[in-house]
């Protein structure tokens, strides 16, 4: 092993040797350690791109975070030294780029040192994206932190994975950023999960082999189809699930889910009724609907300093 720079997540344990390359349980997804150029292809760098590459450890496995973005010049950098400044030392990092020209390119070739692999080319979106990056993956453990989030401080890698995990799927707890103030937010029952995904992903680390076999399906869901893999999941019965009360991830409020509220409600829904169409379920996410419209009727009517006050309150 290599220590490259001891400042960085990335770059204390890094090796020469390729790793070995697997296609998972069914193969859905193609493992592979670089992407096949395409005519959208922008640029690609990183340690890989150098000849480094990681290795999972029996005692320290490999964590691969993934960040997704498109244009995401303003919050990106936060985002990138949440990552690289983890104290945990076997850390991959990887940033799937839909092309930017904001100036999002700029950002992430100023850490091509401390960035595993990156890419910036034309894509389908947010999940299409993601299934890519699944691809080029070769940690253990996968995370998903996308531009403008973070994790909560620089131990929590540490704090999670000191001791060896058995099972498939760990998760936590997680912080939403608002306008003028922060709240912290306790993961949902996992019987409460036909009304959405109760944790939020970014405080999810998933088993890549467990990934592979189950993509996201981008062509059928444009907002929910972490939903349906993680609704499809824990509904399996074959589920191997730990929680860890830790806050894991920091989030801003406008994700894109919350942002088009009505579509990712009504994918939801067509997602919990295709496994369980009950009366009770058509019954509650009617409610949801017109729980959405008011909450917006609301955004028009109030200043957000009163928004924020009720936020406080529930």
């Amino acid at each position: 092993m290599i220590v490259l720079d001891s400042q960085y997540s990335t770059t204390r344990s890094v090796t020469l040797t390729p790793p070995t390359i697997s296609e998972g349980e069914t193969g859905k997804i193609h493992s592979m350690l670089f992407l096949p150029k395409t005519s959208e292809r922008i640029g690609q760098g990183g340690l890989r791109t150098s000849g480094y590459f990681k290795t999972n450890k029996i005692d320290i496995p490999l964590i691969s975070v993934i960040t997704v973005v498109f244009n995401g010049v303003e919050y990106l950098e936060k985002t990138i030294n949440s990552v690289i400044g983890q104290t945990y030392e076997n850390v991959e990092y990887i940033i799937v780029d839909g092309g930017s020209t904001d100036g999002t390119l700029d950002i992430i070739k100023k850490y091509d040192k401390q960035i595993d692999y990156w890419v910036s080319e034309g894509d389908k979106g947010i999940y299409h994206a993601m299934n890519k990056a699944i691809s080029i993956a070769t940690g253990e453990w996968l995370n998903f932190m996308n531009s403008g989030d973070d994790f909560i401080n620089s131990n929590i890698l540490k704090s999670i994975f000191l001791n060896n995990v058995q099972s498939e799927l760990i998760y936590g707890d997680h912080e939403i950023r608002y306008e003028s103030f922060k709240k912290t937010v306790k993961a949902k029952k996992l019987f409460e999960m036909f009304k959405g995904i109760p944790f939020c992903h970014q405080s999810m680390f998933i088993s890549k082999n467990i990934q592979l076999s189950n993509p996201y399906q981008y062509e059928k869901y444009k907002y929910a189809a972490d939903f349906d893999f993680i609704f499809n999941y824990l509904t399996s019965n074959k589920y191997s699930v730990f929680y860890t009360n830790f806050v894991i991830s920091s989030v801003e409020a406008k994700g894109a889910s919350n942002i088009n509220i009505y579509t990712t409600i009504r994918e939801n829904r067509a997602i919990v009724l295709n496994k369980f169409d009950a009366y009770w379920v058509r019954i509650y996410y009617k409610f949801r609907l017109v729980e959405a419209f008011l909450r917006e009727i609301i955004k028009l009517v109030l200043p957000e300093w009163a928004i924020d006050f009720v936020r406080k309150l529930i």
